[in-house]
């Protein structure tokens, strides 16, 4: 008879203890992943994008405004967009808003071009200036949003190992331009350091991953269950970079995950390119968002 210390080190050496190793790391990404979403600077915060005009833009709720808000004071303040791309905030006389966490009432410089844009907070609201291409916006968020406020929860595909793939990882040197449009008609480059390829179902896929400069890299992908299971125009795909020299990377598809836009019409998200559509079922990771947005 095995002794007891010998069978706990067969459990533990075994595919099962394995297999729920990996179901625990899965259900634990997922409550990451919900508690990022629940988060009071979520992408189901979000409650506007409005395009700056040039020249003097007026911002409220008041239904005479150039931008009108969904919350917040009928007039708040004036946002003057200039020739020179600088964006500035006037407050109105009877504004109560916070410019990066301090009351003014001063003509205020709002700086987009770094990595923390200048913030206005107001009440539970909140704007910044985002660029988009050639335009500006005031992207608007509430920590009262109702998307926040009535979030259900995230449906899921029964997590399925045989989704964590390895694949072959073809590095481009130089890395090549894709361009990639997004949710709102915008197209620019974007560079791809690469391609996974593998093969399953007697098809050979190679995907295109975006390098956002992290220690991911982002792939945007379609299956043919969009539309019907999943969002209809992607689902997103993290993955680690491999490193100098590595020929494999793993795409972990029980990870797959809704793009921001599937919680909000205020986001922009990247569209795949005609590369990631992968011609088969993908039944794992998240599946359509039944929530409002």
């Amino acid at each position: 008879m095995p002794s007891r210390l010998l069978l706990l080190a067969l459990l533990i050496t075994s595919p099962v203890f394995a297999q729920d190793d990996y179901t625990r790391s899965i259900e634990e990404w997922r409550a990451a992943r919900v508690a990022r979403l629940t988060a009071p600077d979520s992408w189901l915060t979000l409650i506007g994008r409005h395009r700056l005009a040039p020249g003097a833009n007026t911002v409220g709720t008041a239904e005479d405004n150039s931008l009108r808000l969904a919350a917040g004071p009928p007039y708040l303040a004036t946002v003057t967009l200039g020739a020179d791309r600088s964006v500035t905030l006037a407050p109105v006389v009877s504004a109560l808003l916070e410019i990066d966490g301090v009351r003014t009432r001063a003509t205020t410089k709002l700086d987009y071009q770094g990595a923390k844009p200048t913030r206005v907070t107001f009440g539970t609201t909140n704007f910044y200036v985002m660029p988009r291409g050639p335009d500006l916006y005031l992207r608007v968020r509430d920590t009262a949003a109702p998307n926040l406020q009535h979030f259900v929860g995230i449906d899921y595909f029964p997590i399925d190992p045989a989704w964590r793939i390895e694949a072959a990882w073809v590095p481009f040197d130089p890395p090549r331009p894709v361009n990639i449009t997004n949710m709102i008609g915008l197209t620019e480059p974007a560079p791809v350091p690469g391609k996974a390829v593998f093969t399953r179902e007697g098809r050979t896929v190679e995907l295109l991953p975006i390098d956002e400069g992290g220690d991911n890299l982002f792939f945007v992908l379609t299956d043919l269950t969009a539309g019907v299971e999943t969002y209809e125009a992607s689902r997103f795909l993290y993955a680690p970079k491999p490193k100098p020299g590595e020929t494999k990377i793993i795409l972990d598809f029980n990870r797959m995950q809704n793009p921001p836009c599937a919680f909000t019409e205020f986001a922009t998200c990247p569209l795949p390119p005609k590369e990631n559509r992968i011609p088969f079922r993908v039944t794992a990771g998240e599946k359509n968002y039944r929530g409002q947005h």
